[in-house]
């Protein structure tokens, strides 16, 4: 998949971009996308990891480099322990205000200031690099889709679309399409967490938080 660089959820958030309306999509789910994201990444480098249900971080020092990645894993560090399920919600939009900082000082996109109502500073972004979101989009259509099998798909291309398709992101994954692609879609939900058992099982449960958490969101918003 294109820009192998980006994170889990900065490449999550990009795919949320409607690129023919320049219009970012799914904002009432988006942060606990971006969260679920962040937590599967972190997951997945082995610096989180499950104590019966609850998020443990490892050692006092470990790091990611990722601005985004360490925040949130500092956040759980000075935080009473809780369930993988919680993190997806607590304090996501924190998560997503550190990725789109971090994808605007990398010129993805363009933080325009403003003022609410004269008053309250406000930032808006508009997308920079379409053609790069469009190209990330396509690889994560390919993933979705085939022809790779999903065993020799990488962990975190999987988990890209397997959280896209979880949270119901309708420019990766239409309503439409949802059904049709159940069977590859639970494919590469195992893939996600194919290193160990137990990251498989932390990979279903944040997926399940997501779903459960973006239905929820929806509803409120609807």
């Amino acid at each position: 998949m294109p820009d192998g660089s980006l994170s889990l959820p900065a490449r999550l958030y990009l795919l949320a971009w409607d690129t023919g309306r320049l219009k970012i999509t799914g904002t009432a789910r988006l942060h606990l996308l971006v969260r679920a994201g962040a937590l599967t990444e972190l997951a997945q480098r082995g610096l989180l990891v499950d104590d019966d249900g609850i998020a443990v971080p490892v050692g006092l020092d470990e790091s990611t480099g990722d601005p985004v990645l360490d925040g949130l894993l500092e956040l759980v560090r000075e935080s009473r322990p809780r369930r993988w399920k919680t993190w997806v919600t607590l304090h996501a939009r924190t998560t997503l205000d550190a990725v789109r900082e971090q994808l605007a000082a990398e010129g993805f996109l363009r933080a325009e200031r403003r003022r609410v109502l004269g008053v309250l500073p406000s930032v808006d972004y508009a997308l920079e690099r379409v053609a790069a979101v469009d190209a990330l989009r396509e690889g994560a259509r390919r993933v979705l889709e085939g022809p790779l099998p999903a065993a020799v798909v990488p962990e975190r291309d999987a988990a890209v679309v397997a959280l896209a398709a979880a949270a119901e992101l309708r420019t990766l994954v239409p309503a439409k399409d949802r059904r049709r692609h159940k069977a590859r879609i639970d494919e590469l939900t195992d893939r996600s967490g194919a290193a160990a058992p137990a990251l498989r099982r932390v990979v279903r449960e944040v997926n399940a938080a997501v779903i459960v958490a973006a239905t929820a969101a929806a509803t409120a918003a609807g």
